[in-house]
C-alpha cells in the first residue's frame, strides 16, 4: 500500500497529452486550449457611446445652455459625422463617436426642442464614452495554453472573430462494472440484488470531465465475462473498472489483467474510503481499478482518475478547486489512513453529510465538497481548513 501523493505522482508520471484537435467554437466548451491565444482586435474596437444620448463637446457644454441636433448616430457602419461647438449628434448604445466629440449626455439629461436640445446637466468630458481597447488591449493574451474554455471564453473567442480554437484531444473511455449482485436501473430486482448505481456515477464523472464513455457494460464475476469486456475496453484510452479490485474469492480483476500482461503499476492506496484501488496500462490504455463500493469509487476518480485524463486534455492545473471554509463540527480521523470527508459547502461553512461510509450514497449525493483529514488529525468547530469543491 502506497500514500495518496505518492500514488498521483506515478499515475501521471505515465501521461502523454494526446494530439491538439482543431474543433469549432460551438464545440470548445470544456476542452482545453492547446496554444495561447492573442487578442486581434482591441475591446472595444473604437470609441463608442455606453448610453443612448446625445454625443458633444464637453467644453461647449453648460446646465441649461442649448445645442442644435445635426444628425443621428445608430449603432451600425459609421456615418463619419462631426461635431462641433454648440453641436449635438443623437447616439444610440454601442455607436461609433463622432469625430470631435468627448462625451455622452444621456437622453434623459436633456430636453428635445425640435432641432435643439437643452442640457439639464453640467457635461464632463469622457462621460458615458467607451474608449478604444479600455476593455483589452490588442496582443493582449486572452487564453492561455493549458487553460479550460469556459462558456465566457467563447463569448471573448467570438469578439475577436474566432471561429473555431486549437484543443487537447479527447479521451475515450470504457467503464466496466463488476458483480453478480448488480442489476440495470429499469429492470426488476430480486431480493440480495441491487442497481447498478456505479456505471452511472463514473459515465456522468467522465462528462464532467469532458472525456466520451464509449462503452458503459456490466460483468458478472466470471472471467469469461470479464475477459471479453476488458478486451473491448483496452480500444479506448482509458478503461475504468469498479468492483472486483480487492481480495476476495469473487475478485477477479488483477487475474484477469494479468492474462493481458498488463503492467499494474500501483495496487491498494492509504486512503479513506478508498484503499483497494489498481492503476496500471494494457499498452497504451491506462487502466483504473477502482472500489466497488459507490462513495470509494467516486473518491479515488476524484483523486487519480480525474487529474489523469485533464492532463491527457492537456490542462495545466489538474486539481479540484480548493476553497477556505470553517467547520461546524469537531472532526477527528483516528484511522491509518487520510479520511475524505463528504459534506456541503454553504456560506463559508463546512458542514459533514449524512454517513461517512463508503456505501452512503445518498449523503454523497447531498454533498458538494471534500474535507481531507489527515491521519491522527483533530479539527475543531469554526477552525479554518481548505476544502475540494467536486461539483465544480
Amino acid at each position: 500500500m502506497i500514500g495518496e501523493e505518492d500514488a498521483r505522482m506515478r499515475i501521471l508520471k505515465k501521461i502523454t497529452p494526446l494530439p491538439g484537435r482543431t474543433v469549432p467554437l460551438s464545440a470548445a466548451l470544456g476542452c482545453f486550449s492547446a496554444r495561447n491565444i492573442n487578442a486581434g482586435l482591441p475591446l472595444p474596437a473604437f470609441d463608442n457611446s455606453a448610453m443612448d444620448g446625445y454625443a458633444v463637446i464637453a467644453s461647449s457644454c453648460s446646465k441649461g445652455g442649448r445645442l442644435r441636433v445635426i444628425g443621428e448616430q445608430p449603432a451600425g457602419p459609421d456615418r463619419k459625422l462631426c461635431v462641433h461647438h454648440g453641436e449635438a449628434v443623437r447616439i444610440f448604445t454601442g455607436a461609433p463617436l463622432p469625430h470631435g466629440a468627448n462625451a455622452i449626455v444621456m437622453q434623459e439629461d436633456v430636453t428635445r426642442e425640435g432641432s435643439e436640445i437643452r442640457l439639464n446637466v453640467g457635461v464632463e468630458a469622457g462621460d458615458f464614452v467607451r474608449q478604444r481597447g479600455c476593455d483589452l488591449a490588442e496582443g493582449q493574451i486572452i487564453l492561455e495554453k493549458g487553460k479550460q474554455i469556459r462558456a465566457t471564453t467563447i463569448g471573448l473567442l467570438a469578439s475577436q472573430g474566432i471561429a473555431e480554437v486549437t484543443t487537447g484531444g479527447e479521451p475515450t473511455a470504457g467503464v466496466i462494472s463488476t458483480g453478480d449482485e448488480l442489476v440495470h436501473p429499469g429492470e426488476k430486482i430480486a431480493p440480495g440484488e441491487i442497481y447498478d448505481s456505479n456505471s452511472a456515477l463514473l459515465n456522468a464523472l467522465l462528462q464532467r470531465c469532458c472525456a466520451r464513455a464509449k462503452s458503459v457494460v456490466h460483468c458478472i464475476d466470471n472471467r469469461e465475462s470479464l475477459t471479453e469486456a476488458i478486451k473491448r475496453g483496452t480500444k479506448n484510452q482509458v478503461l475504468i473498472i469498479s468492483g472486483g479490485v480487492s481480495v476476495g474469492e469473487h475478485d477477479l480483476v488483477k487475474e484477469v489483467l494479468r492474462q493481458f500482461e498488463a503492467e499494474i503499476e500501483i495496487w491498494r492506496v492509504s486512503i479513506k474510503p478508498g484503499k483497494p484501488f489498481l492503476f496500471g496500462n494494457i499498452d497504451q490504455c491506462l487502466i483504473f481499478g477502482l472500489p466497488g463500493n459507490p462513495v470509494s469509487a467516486f473518491v479515488t476518480f476524484l483523486q487519480f482518475v480525474r487529474p489523469a485524463i485533464l492532463k491527457m486534455m492537456g490542462a495545466t492545473d489538474l486539481d479540484l478547486p480548493k476553497v477556505p471554509a470553517s467547520l461546524t463540527v469537531d472532526l477527528t480521523n483516528d484511522s491509518e489512513r487520510p479520511h475524505y470527508v463528504r459534506g456541503r459547502l454553504e456560506n463559508g461553512r463546512f458542514a459533514p453529510v449524512g454517513r461517512q461510509e463508503s456505501h452512503a450514497l445518498f449523503g454523497l449525493s447531498q454533498s458538494n465538497a471534500l474535507l481531507r483529514v489527515g491521519v491522527g488529525e483533530s479539527l475543531k468547530t469554526d477552525q479554518m481548513v481548505d476544502v475540494q469543491i467536486w461539483d465544480w
